[in-house]
């Protein structure tokens, strides 16, 4: 890419990361307890951000991704080899999270997600009372989203994936995201018209 300094470097860390989670997968997929702990260590902080912006609720969040450690430490011995574990672990918690948000829908509370504290000197009542009303109308407005909207959505978003990595995580195509994406995006323009 064009004035993209640097990225031949993150490119070797990413596939020497890459390589590293591949062989603790196949010694985790024998057996080796603590090659599967390290997976975790490595997975879990940002496997629990992802299912906490999916679900709104941080305990729902930490059942549903120790749910799919469970589930990925009994389907080690089927993991693919030339996959990438981070693919294969994000679907897994990303399909747990659409589970939970198709069997409570239509209630989704945001409340749970942390709200970034402005300074103590910028944070005026009428400002705190403005971003209350906000996280609440986008509360609002992301329930009226299917369970799969609000995944694509999340994903590309707030995660910044590719539409080909979410397409490989919810197992849907490239171009059932963008279409998932840009009816949340419509959707939610719409619903949020009025902090326009």
């Amino acid at each position: 890419m064009p004035g993209d300094r640097g990225g031949a470097p993150q490119d070797a860390a990413d596939e020497s990361a890459r390589r590293e989670d591949g062989l603790l997968a196949v010694r985790a997929g024998e057996g080796d307890e603590e090659a599967f702990e390290e997976l975790v260590r490595r997975h879990a902080p940002g496997l629990l951000r992802l299912a906490t912006r999916l679900l709104g609720s941080r305990t729902e969040a930490e059942d549903a991704v120790q749910e799919s450690f469970v589930s990925a430490w009994r389907k080690l011995p089927e993991f693919r080899r030339d996959a990438r574990f981070s693919t294969w672990i994000h679907r897994i918690v990303t399909n747990r999270c659409l589970n939970v948000l198709r069997a409570r829908r239509p209630a989704v509370d945001l409340e749970g997600v942390p709200e970034p504290q402005a300074p103590e000197h910028e944070a005026s009542p009428a400002r705190v009372a403005e971003g209350h009303a906000a996280v609440a109308d986008l509360s609002r407005a992301m329930a009226g989203l299917s369970p799969e909207q609000r995944v694509c959505w999340v994903l590309r978003e707030l995660n910044g994936l590719s539409y080909e990595s979410i397409a490989e995580s919810v197992g849907i195509s490239p171009e059932a995201v963008r279409g998932r994406v840009f009816r949340a995006r419509r959707y939610l323009t719409e619903a949020m018209a009025a902090w326009r």
